[in-house]
């Protein structure tokens, strides 16, 4: 069934205006008007305040994201500009700071034609479902806040967002066990976000670095989606360079795909179920949270370390 606020403009081209925020193909159905009303609507919504901009290395990002800022602009927001880091940094930096919300500018696994605006509140997660419909309300009455000329705070920027993401992970892992673990590791970051930080976070924690693709100023070189089918440069560089594993993002990284020292490509099920033992087996308490889709060997995993399983509707709300 298709969601009810997810639609196609008159033309028949893809307009895609949803819970998770709204996505388009550039210079077709995702215009400079519809990011400014967009960005007008969150700034109304959740202003006034100070708001994190950030934004994948798609080509587009260049054009969406002086709309964003204008948009909040005018709504009398203060915007301060995160540049390309991953989706996740930009969360942790809302989380970390006096911030209303953030948009991440992102259309994430999808190809380059896409771009796409994503919203979070002051804690940094995503709008809820009755939150995402208060905005898409806003949205569509055009009844924006306007600040006057003389309130419009000036457009800030933030260099460090994705430093301080890499030093918040390196405090969750045992950072002496890798390193003296003398590993070594390929990763294609996809030209995207990841592309300046995963290679120097994996050589900080020690590890022998064979990189691919992690030209930020280049086009994808593939479907930007971290699956086994598109994995086969890295599985071929895991096998040329005798890494013993091979790790790949998404354009803004918050996904991941893996591939093994032997060259297999576990997918996402198998992926989740060696996040979730490595979590469970730290011995924190707590239940397990999945969503609908996701496969019953979580149940089983939680189940071996005495956890309940809380199940949620799919998608990253």
């Amino acid at each position: 069934m298709m969601n009810p606020m997810s639609g196609y403009n008159t033309s028949g081209k893809p307009l895609k205006i949803t819970i998770a925020g709204v996505r388009g193909i550039v210079g077709e159905t995702l215009t400079p008007e519809l990011l400014v009303n967009f960005s007008q609507a969150f700034g109304t919504y959740a202003g006034p305040g100070r708001v994190l901009v950030s934004r994948d290395t798609r080509v587009s990002g260049r054009m969406v994201e002086p709309c964003v800022c204008s948009g909040l602009t005018a709504t009398g927001c203060e915007v301060v500009r995160l540049g390309v880091v991953p989706t996740p940094a930009l969360q942790l930096a809302v989380r970390q700071s006096d911030a209303i919300g953030g948009v991440a500018i992102t259309a994430g696994h999808n190809d380059a034609r896409w771009n796409a605006l994503k919203f979070c509140r002051e804690d940094g997660i995503y709008l809820n479902d009755k939150q995402a419909e208060e905005l898409l309300n806003v949205y569509h009455q055009k009844e924006f806040t306007k600040a006057a000329w003389d309130k419009l705070p000036p457009v800030g920027a933030d260099e460090f967002a994705g430093d301080r993401h890499l030093e918040a992970i390196m405090r969750q892992i045992d950072v002496e066990a890798i390193r003296a673990a003398g590993l070594k590791v390929a990763i294609d970051c996809a030209n995207g976000a990841c592309s300046k930080f995963t290679p120097r976070f994996l050589a900080d924690l020690g590890c022998e670095v064979v990189a691919i693709n992690d030209d930020p100023e280049l086009p994808f070189p593939h479907e930007p989606l971290p699956t086994p089918p598109n994995l086969s440069q890295l599985r071929a560089l895991v096998a040329a360079a005798k890494a013993d594993a091979g790790f790949a993002h998404d354009a803004d990284g918050d996904r991941l795909g893996i591939v093994t020292e032997t060259g297999e490509a576990p997918g996402e099920e198998y992926t989740l179920c060696l996040a979730a033992e490595m979590v469970l087996g730290r011995g924190d308490p707590g239940p397990v949270v999945k969503n609908l889709s996701t496969t019953m060997a979580i149940d089983d995993i939680a189940r071996n370390h005495g956890r309940k399983v809380i199940r949620a509707g799919v998608g990253q709300v």
